[in-house]
């Protein structure tokens, strides 16, 4: 039987948006909800570095067959999240400040590059479509949502690199910047002055770009990226 501290938590459902549609999802669906709500739990802390805990368990707190579970769980090994440990479940990763670093050298190597080439070729106009996504992680950030800033995070990086039209890029270096908000998950929770304070090079960043301030832009670029410092 797998074991883990998580038999140990409280029932609750999957949290889920509210939809219209049939009472019984389809079974990916129900993967993709299980994976959100995983990362929910991770990101804010709730499954805790270094703690196993078990498919039949988690399925259990969320109100689901195993299955699924063991589908997200292993999507999250494969991101570095967590740790299969057979026989009993998933260990959630635990990281080294050494992790952190080597993580944000090769972002750095990747992402600021890119921001320089594309600061010479985009239009302010093209830069100001980003706005509303810096916006939106300065909100998160203000309420000191851990986890609502860290989705707000990769979606302005995201889309960022998406303007050099290279997809290899663009997921290599999303997947880097995941790995790097899992090994810092598990890190002291920032306060919400240091969140906003990461939130706003976002929107410093698209001003320089903007006024093309291209060495600006490119300093704030590498000081953002390769600061190891992401606080989700």
């Amino acid at each position: 039987m797998e074991q883990g501290t998580a038999e140990q938590q409280p029932r609750a459902r999957v949290w889920l948006p509210a939809q219209a549609g049939p009472v019984a999802p389809q079974r990916h669906s129900v993967r993709g909800q299980v994976l959100a709500a995983l990362r929910h739990a991770l990101v804010g802390g709730e499954l805790l570095p270094g703690e196993v805990y078990s498919a039949p368990a988690l399925a259990e707190r969320y109100g689901v067959s195993a299955t699924p579970v063991r589908e997200a769980m292993q999507q999250l090994a494969g991101e570095g999240a967590v740790e299969v440990v057979p026989n009993r479940g998933f260990r959630v990763a635990e990281h080294s400040s050494r992790d952190l670093a080597e993580l944000a050298e090769v972002r750095t190597m990747l992402e600021v590059p890119a921001i320089v080439r594309l600061a010479r070729a985009l239009p302010p106009e093209r830069w100001q479509e980003l706005r509303p996504l810096a916006d939106a992680g300065v909100a998160a950030a203000a309420g000191g949502d851990r986890v609502g800033y860290a989705e707000a995070d990769r979606a302005f990086h995201h889309a960022l690199l998406s303007f050099t039209g290279n997809r290899r890029l663009t997921e290599t270096a999303c997947d880097l910047l995941h790995r790097a908000q899992w090994a810092a998950a598990g890190g002291s929770r920032l306060r919400t002055a240091e969140l906003l304070a990461d939130a706003s090079e976002h929107t410093a960043l698209l001003d320089a770009l903007i006024a093309q301030e291209h060495t600006v832009a490119e300093r704030i670029a590498r000081e953002h990226v390769s600061a190891a410092r992401h606080p989700h």
